[in-house]
């Protein structure tokens, strides 16, 4: 290189340093992000909240406890999530290498042999064609970040491998929320199977007890079938039941990475959801929701494939150099046979503009596509936590009042039925309404703890809980 080279790439580099900050810009989160109303009629200024508690804390039961930590152990997609991080993880450090030199060793033998006639020598010159050249050197290259090029990818890679972590979590929070609605779903199974059995052998009894009246003139053949009928109406229950528990067992075993099987599990009476369910600042979902953070370093990363998009607009400086030994003769190859060359090379485009702009326009979409999917994801936590808990102040809202309901109907039972045993003032259709009016509130407030327990559930979640 001639001395005005290299005054030209000196004056390139200093005048990199003082325009590449205009080039490439600084990640700041979106101002334009409004959090303070994402919680629907709940305004909150305490930032204490359940996402913070241990889900060994927010769950009880020591046999939920263990099918999650299971989970946790064994879910397929949540190793798969792992297994993204560590591919992230390698693409990270491969940008990072990219701001040292490359280094390569070439080893030669080239054997040549060239035309007599095609070399073209006067007649009676002895010319040797056949010649065996040995190589040993090493080359080196390296690219100077003047624009931002290397940062900007290496920036991106790590907002990318951020963003893989967060989905791991975002995993594992709806793995453990899985695990646990299943749980609740399946104690609310056994129960309602509980109380058909029961109501089933209430029922068989009360077949024989109307055949008794029958004998006695006090009701006619058409209770008999009635009260068969009944009894029918509660058996045709249990197979579904069944059925239902057969397959959200399966479903657990799925999440747990196992084999179908039986499920260890307690009973519904003793489930408890955590006295205080706090939910903080609409804030902290920026923070708290795994899958909202994952969308903000999606955003990022968008973010900086716009600034990568930018440097191609300005010439790149590539440096290289080579250097080693080169001879004809093998015993004689360290001697006098050094070769060296240092280039500074200076690239910038002239032709392909029409690309760069082209690739800067996509990179700005993809950028401002990010950005809606990422006050999208944050629109939508919000409306979980609003959902989440109003399921849950509905379902305790309904306690009371289903529990009268279900108390109110055990009365007229007993009283329907005493009065048809002693009175001509009813008759069986009225005891059979009751009855099955009773059957059906008892399974309704089943539905209704469960409710209230999947509430519990998808609030967790919804906070961002599970994954600390």
């Amino acid at each position: 290189m001639t001395h005005s080279s290299n005054k030209y790439i000196l004056m390139v580099i200093a005048a990199a340093l003082l325009s590449a900050c205009s080039i490439t810009k600084k990640y700041e989160r979106p101002t334009t992000l409004k959090t303070d109303q994402l919680y629907r009629d709940q305004a909150s200024a305490d930032s204490t909240t359940l996402a913070d508690m241990p889900w060994q804390s927010v769950f009880k039961d020591e046999k939920l406890n263990a099918l999650i930590q299971k989970g946790l152990d064994q879910n397929l997609n949540l190793k798969n999530a792992i297994e993204n991080i560590v591919q992230a993880r390698a693409v990270l450090h491969q940008s990072k290498l990219a701001y040292y030199p490359t280094l390569n060793l070439d080893a030669s033998a080239t054997h040549n042999k060239q035309s007599e006639a095609g070399l073209n020598f006067p007649a009676g010159i002895n010319i040797n064609t056949l010649t065996t050249t040995y190589k040993l050197g090493l080359s080196t290259s390296w690219e100077a970040d003047i624009w931002g090029k290397l940062s900007s990818s290496k920036r991106a890679a790590l907002a990318s491998y951020l963003s893989t972590d967060a989905a791991k979590q975002a995993v594992q929070t709806q793995l453990i929320s899985d695990i646990a609605n299943n749980y609740f779903l399946l104690l609310a199974y056994d129960k309602q199977l509980e109380i058909t059995k029961a109501t089933l052998e209430s029922r068989i009894k009360n077949v024989e007890t109307i055949k008794d009246l029958k004998e006695g003139a006090i009701v006619t053949g058409a209770a008999v079938v009635q009260s068969e009928a009944n009894q029918h109406a509660a058996e045709v229950l249990i197979p579904d039941l069944k059925q239902n528990i057969r397959e959200t067992e399966n479903a657990l075993n799925i999440l747990l990475g196992q084999a179908p099987g039986a499920i260890d599990r307690g009973t519904l009476e003793n489930q408890t959801a955590p006295e205080n369910l706090a939910i903080g600042l609409p804030s902290q979902l920026l923070q708290n929701r795994p899958d909202v953070r994952q969308a903000e370093f999606d955003f990022r990363v968008a973010f900086e494939s716009t600034n990568l998009a930018r440097t191609y607009f300005y010439p790149s400086l590539t440096l290289t150099a080579s250097g080693g030994f080169s001879n004809l003769q093998l015993k004689d190859f360290f001697s006098n046979s050094i070769f060296y060359s240092i280039i500074g090379g200076l690239t910038q485009p002239i032709f392909n503009q029409g690309n760069n702009k082209l690739r800067l326009t996509n990179a700005q979409s993809q950028q401002l596509q990010a950005y809606n999917n990422f006050q999208q994801r944050l629109l939508v936590a919000g409306q979980e936590v609003s959902n989440a808990l109003y399921s849950y102040q509905m379902a305790v809202e309904k306690q009371d009042s289903r529990e009268k309901q279900i108390a109110a109907l055990e009365k007229a039972v007993d009283f329907t039925q005493q009065l048809l045993e002693y009175s001509s003032a009813t008759n069986y259709t009225d005891v059979l309404t009751s009855q099955q009016n009773l059957l059906a509130a008892q399974l309704s407030g089943i539905n209704d703890n469960l409710q209230k327990l999947q509430a519990v559930v998808d609030l967790y979640r919804a906070l961002g809980g599970g994954w600390k």
